[in-house]
């Protein structure tokens, strides 16, 4: 007598690695975007892998509602305790220092608010792209890929390519003065 076959029951990382994949790896182009504006890009590899290691601790605790949002919060703290981090190991006590001259050569801190709120801004505005617009503005902007590479590796026309950037950048100029922000 035959016994029905039961298919296997996915391992708990098999599970991840699919939800993995589904919720939170679609968002890598725009999360590197994001980090672009606010750490330096040598720091960027590192922070997003900090970011995906604290999402998947925090799923071991839980369902994650809304994996996007937790994702770039989560990116957006990790950045945080670094700059602390740098700030802690930078700190020199002032008894040990024979001649010291103080020096902020930090930007003032509305400009550092400014510019945080424009990268937030410039995240946004990118995430709100259509897929296409989105893929081929972030291959340009923040790979710095010709339009000749970028067709070649998207398998479409150069013309097509330029079409789609202007229209992305159009977009997010629209997206910029909707959000009050002036044009330069």
């Amino acid at each position: 007598m035959d016994s029905p076959q039961s298919s296997p029951t996915p391992s708990s990382a098999q599970r991840t690695e699919e939800w993995f994949a589904h919720e939170l790896a679609p968002h890598e182009t725009a999360l590197r975007a994001y980090l672009h504006g606010i750490v330096r890009p040598s720091d960027i590899d590192d922070l997003v892998q900090e970011t995906y290691t604290r999402i998947l601790r925090a799923r071991e605790r839980g369902p994650i509602e809304s994996p996007r949002g937790l994702l770039f919060a989560t990116a957006r703290n990790a950045a945080r305790d670094l700059f602390r981090r740098r700030a802690v190991s930078n700190a020199i006590p002032i008894t040990e220092e024979e001649a010291s001259c103080v020096f902020d050569e930090a930007p003032p801190v509305p400009e550092t608010v400014s510019r945080r709120q424009e990268s937030d801004l410039l995240a946004s505005a990118i995430a709100s792209l259509p897929p296409r617009c989105r893929e081929i503005l972030i291959l340009r902007k923040f790979e710095n890929l010709s339009h000749r590479e970028i067709a070649q590796r998207l398998g479409i026309a150069e013309h097509t390519v330029e079409a789609q950037l202007t229209k992305a950048l159009h977009r997010c100029e629209a997206y910029f003065a909707k959000h009050g922000l002036p044009p330069r």
